[in-house]
């Protein structure tokens, strides 16, 4: 699989913008892969050890011209949320004309930037990686990272549909599935699955580290469980402060969801009920037992969802974030252009999901559907 993409310029050669960088270059037609940095020493090692083609440093003529318009035909901001609205600003005004999205992993303020900075805000498609590494900088960066792993896009009402239909098939192409979602409710959902967790990870380390003793008795004793539950607490802190304010609204309403969860088990061991602990911890394990270790169909049959569409600003994402809901996750997504006005949008989905859910759910926001059962894919294919 390839993309349509031929010049993608890299904003940020960390962890994510060089994993992501690496995973293009790995594709049988890879585009030409730029990378804008600050640091110059990143950016050696990214050409030297051929993370990119070419690098240059923020201001200077060669990432202008790749920023201007006609410059890239995608611009990837892999840069902190914090550091988005800058670079937003200085696409807008360049004039780019290409196609732009990033990777941070809050939204709602990205896109609200996008909308009022870029030249062509249409033509941003927001998207966040579910994937990372304790560890950071170009130096970790895997071209199997996003392999099996979710990327969620944030298309907006007004989002193009091509712009949005040329993302989701370079994140696919890389190995990554793809989950549509509205910039808000992305916040809310990945302050309670990513956030809240560091936090809690990080708590842990405190209380271990007060009671560690001027000797540190205590954390000789940390056994694998403790240092797996709490793996995630040696990311970067510069990173998590950005990400913590960036998202603090969402953040702090589920560190008082997870207070009063904690709240009400201590009362179940205070009270010394065995039955209430035992029914609190068996749930617990029954949902981690189901969560799988990493994205795989149950089968390699796929359906094919033809949608009519009038093509207008907001139908494309009302569509994919109905698939989103039902479950469904997209193998690929093409818009055949009818007439100017009129186009069919052709999804191809997996195994997973309820499809009857989706079909009541598309049926009432007014659409008329088709599912068609596609050829199992085999191997050898």
């Amino acid at each position: 699989m390839s993309t349509s993409f031929s010049r993608v310029t890299v904003i940020g050669i960390g962890l994510i913008g060089g994993s992501l960088a690496r995973a293009l270059k790995n594709l049988p037609h890879a585009p030409e892969v730029r990378g804008i940095d600050v640091d110059p020493e990143s950016l050696a090692w990214a050409v030297d050890n051929g993370v990119i083609d070419s690098a240059a440093s923020p201001g200077s003529d060669a990432a202008r011209l790749w920023l201007d318009a006609g410059g890239s035909d995608l611009v990837v901001i892999a840069t902190p949320a914090r550091f988005a609205a800058g670079w937003l600003s200085e696409l807008g005004i360049a004039g780019f004309d290409g196609v732009v999205t990033d990777v941070a992993s809050t939204k709602s303020g990205v896109l609200s930037a996008a909308t009022s900075l870029l030249a062509q805000p249409t033509r941003f498609v927001g998207g966040h990686p579910m994937a990372g590494s304790e560890r950071s900088g170009v130096t970790a960066a895997r071209a199997d990272l996003f392999a099996g792993a979710y990327w969620l896009l944030t298309p907006a009402a007004d989002t193009d549909p091509d712009a949005y239909r040329a993302v989701h098939a370079l994140v696919s192409a890389i190995g990554a599935r793809v989950i549509s979602v509205d910039a808000e409710a992305h916040d809310q959902a990945v302050a309670i699955v990513s956030h809240v967790p560091h936090v809690a990870a990080a708590a842990l380390v405190d209380l271990a580290s007060i009671h560690a003793g001027e000797g540190g008795e205590l954390m000789r004793l940390a056994a694998g469980g403790f240092k797996d539950t709490t793996r995630i607490a040696a990311g970067s802190p510069e990173l998590w402060t950005g990400i913590c304010l960036d998202n603090a609204d969402a953040l702090a309403g589920g560190l008082a969801e997870l207070r009063g969860v904690l709240r009400d088990f201590e009362v179940l061991v205070r009270s010394r009920d065995a039955v209430g602990i035992t029914t609190w911890l068996s749930s617990a394990a029954d949902v981690r037992r189901s969560l799988p270790a990493q994205w795989v169909p149950a089968t390699s049959a796929l359906t094919e969802l033809v949608v009519p569409m009038d093509d207008r600003p907001g139908v494309v994402a009302a569509i994919t974030s109905a698939v989103s809901r039902a479950g469904c996750n997209i193998e690929g997504i093409d818009i055949d252009h009818e007439t100017e006005d009129r186009a069919l949008l052709v999804l191809v989905l997996t195994d997973e999901g309820d499809l009857d859910r989706l079909s009541s759910d598309l049926e009432r926001l007014g659409f008329e559907t088709r599912f068609t059962p596609l050829a199992e894919t085999g191997e050898d294919q």
